[in-house]
């Protein structure tokens, strides 16, 4: 890692300079952190304290490394969730969710949210705060911030870390966490702790990394702020048809509960839920494997992450930590290798399909595009690419 120190003249950094500009991404990083340091002073804060808030910030290679590395999104729902769900993680969860009673009743009560869901987002991020990352957690934002993959994202979150560190929350030198810049032990960004912090356990103080009460009230009040709906379901793997038009699968296309029962969906456990909620069928590896009806409260988890399998695989554990049986896993189709999906997203991209970073995942935006490929093609339109849609293409 490269360390970066500078001195910041009063005469640049005075109360009377003019706004200052969007630093732009990439070029020197030494003048980059000069110019975050002015848009700083530019917002409001002491010349002094943006000093020592960032005067011995370093780029950090691993964090781009890490970044660049996320294959693991290439690999499909069943073995990923398979992957992440263990006996041992239920048992866990299970255990933790007596032992912190209380609070998951509090969070059912203020905010509407299922104790399983979030016991899913603790074990995933964190495996319940055991592991939180030991990346210093300003190198990485500024790092991300400086890269141009996705500046808008990070660049923010300077300036919200700034804002911790005049409260006395947040210590330059020493507040680590994952390689993305997120804190604690349900991983949450600097803007989303200032916003959503709560001190859980009373004492006064919102310690996201070492009051599980604390992470776990924050995480409740952030999902909430983002749109969850309260007492509602997310996620229940379904029996579908026989003859069920595969085209109508998908995250665009809904329908009324009452619709998708009328048309000959049902709940392999139980009953689906108020008729009148507009909900989805998801087919994460199509016809051939597991189904399941996706509730308004499912979209919600695409705000905390965007990896349509990591959203699947939390959203189904979050059911088997609330009692739901082991979904039915089929015989899907086998799928495409990291490299095959990349040659068909290029191939996509190259019919006018809007399929995001060609980057061997199949996400949400992928999926959509398979979809409506293989209806024009005349194949099942379940948004499961296989080898025989790539030689058609």
């Amino acid at each position: 890692m490269r360390a970066v120190h500078f001195s910041i003249g009063l005469s640049l950094l005075s109360a009377t300079m003019a706004p200052a500009q969007q630093a732009p991404c990439g070029g020197d990083f030494s003048a980059f952190v000069g110019q975050l340091a002015q848009d700083g002073v530019a917002r409001g804060h002491d010349p002094a304290t943006v000093q020592r808030f960032l005067s011995d910030v370093r780029q950090d290679p691993a964090v781009l490394q890490r970044d660049r590395g996320q294959g693991i999104f290439q690999t499909p729902f069943i073995e990923f969730s398979r992957k992440l769900i263990s006996q041992d993680r239920l048992d866990r969860g299970r255990r933790l969710a007596q032992q912190y009673d209380g609070v998951f009743s509090q969070i059912e009560r203020n905010y509407g949210i299922a104790r399983g869901v979030l016991l899913a987002f603790w074990a995933f991020e964190t495996d319940f705060g055991a592991f939180q990352g030991d990346f210093n957690t300003l190198n990485a934002l500024v790092t991300l911030a400086h890269d141009c993959r996705r500046p808008e994202i990070f660049r923010p979150q300077i300036f919200a870390a700034l804002e911790l560190y005049e409260q006395g929350a947040f210590d330059p030198a020493t507040t680590t966490g994952a390689w993305a810049g997120e804190i604690g032990q349900v991983q949450m960004l600097p803007r989303d702790i200032l916003e959503n912090g709560v001190d859980g356990d009373g004492d006064g103080q919102v310690r996201l990394k070492t009051s599980a009460p604390d992470a776990l009230m924050s995480g409740a009040k952030m999902l909430a702020g983002l749109g969850w709906r309260h007492g509602e379901p997310w996620l229940e793997e379904v029996e579908l048809p026989e003859g069920m038009d595969w085209a109508l699968s998908g995250l665009e296309t809904t329908r009324t509960v009452a619709e998708w029962e009328r048309l000959g969906v049902r709940a392999r456990d139980g009953a689906l839920d108020d008729g009148r909620l507009e909900a989805s069928i998801l087919l994460p590896q199509g016809k051939g494997g597991p189904s399941f009806i996706a509730y308004p409260n499912f979209r919600v988890y695409f705000e905390w992450n965007q990896s349509f399998t990591y959203v699947m695989t939390a959203a189904y554990f979050a059911t088997r930590l609330e009692g739901a049986p082991v979904y039915e896993a089929g015989t899907p189709a086998p799928g495409l290798s990291g490299e095959q999906m990349q040659a068909l997203q290029r191939a996509l991209q190259a019919r006018g399909y809007d399929v995001g970073e060609i980057d061997g995942i199949l996400g949400a935006g992928t999926r959509a595009a398979v979809r409506d490929v293989q209806a024009r093609l005349g194949l099942a339109a379940d948004g499961w690419p296989t080898q025989e849609l790539l030689n058609r293409l």
